[in-house]
């Protein structure tokens, strides 16, 4: 645990699993902003936030959590990282965590972009600004087009196009954000379990032919500042092992974890990756 900073601005990253607290930390840093990381304990990883001044504190201790963000001088905050939705009866939330799910309320037990929606606005009603990690990684979010040096060809621009509007209408219901289409059949929706678990089923369905391809989107009425599709280099390997020929994201609204690793792993394993003109694929 880190002393508190000076008295001026510092952002304050909430992090949960993966690489990318640790890339924003480095991006905020490269733009001469001072950080500190609440990282979420059982889920943020030591060696992403050890450079860093950090707390690892579990999630449901609201008061620890907003204590620590106010002692090191945070008025601007991200959440950014994969936690895992923990059940009703292992929460234990301290006082302030407790008086906070009395205001989260419904949202508690909707969706993810209800709970998410809702932290965002108690953050707010705190007194901090909530920032999208998209902001700090603008180079992750992926550009329209193709990506490397595979396309995809007739029939998978078809896969495609039905896979946008499956996974809109997933994404009004608060489902998901992927599923896979092969040759115009729909083999997995992405729920609960997550891209990688959807990929392992996807490749159990495959069917003979070409490939299938993995759509990924955001939800109509997402809330961006605490959540966005990403795609890393173990899900192009999760994609190759499933059999599909390639990947299709939202441009701009897609967090890449290593953009350079992506390509190089999609190119090695003959996959196309394309961006999507949000645009194009809104309702």
């Amino acid at each position: 645990m880190s002393t508190a900073s000076g008295d001026h601005d510092v952002l304050g990253i909430l992090a949960g699993g993966g690489p990318l607290p640790g890339q924003v930390a480095a991006a905020a840093a490269r733009a001469g902003r001072e950080v500190f990381i609440v990282g979420f304990q059982d889920f943020a990883e030591p060696a992403v936030i050890g450079p860093w001044p950090h707390e690892m504190i579990r999630l449901a201790a609201a008061g620890r959590i907003l204590s620590a963000l106010r002692a090191h001088h945070c008025r601007e905050i991200v959440l950014i990282g994969p936690v895992k939705r923990p059940s009703l009866r292992d929460i234990r939330p301290d006082a302030e965590g407790a008086r906070i799910l009395a205001r989260i309320g419904r949202a508690l037990f909707s969706g993810d972009d209800g709970l998410l929606a809702a932290l965002v606005r108690v953050f707010g009603e705190e007194g901090f600004v909530v920032r999208g990690a998209h902001e700090f990684l603008r180079d992750a979010t992926g550009r329209p087009g193709i990506l490397g040096r595979h396309a995809p060809d007739e029939g998978a621009l078809a896969d495609i196009r039905l896979g946008v509007r499956v996974v809109r209408a997933l994404g009004r219901l608060d489902v998901g954000q992927g599923c896979v289409v092969q040759d115009g059949l729909v083999l997995a929706v992405e729920a609960l379990e997550g891209t990688d678990r959807m990929l392992e089923r996807a490749g159990t369905l495959r069917q003979t032919g070409a490939g299938g391809v993995l759509v990924k989107l955001c939800k109509p009425a997402q809330e961006r500042r605490a959540d966005m599709p990403t795609i890393g280099p173990d899900t192009v390997t999760a994609a190759s092992a499933a059999g599909l020929r390639g990947i299709a994201f939202e441009a701009g609204g897609t967090l890449f974890t290593d953009p350079v690793r992506v390509q190089a792993t999609a190119d090695a394993a003959g996959l196309f990756l394309f961006g999507l003109d949000p645009d194009a694929t809104a309702d």
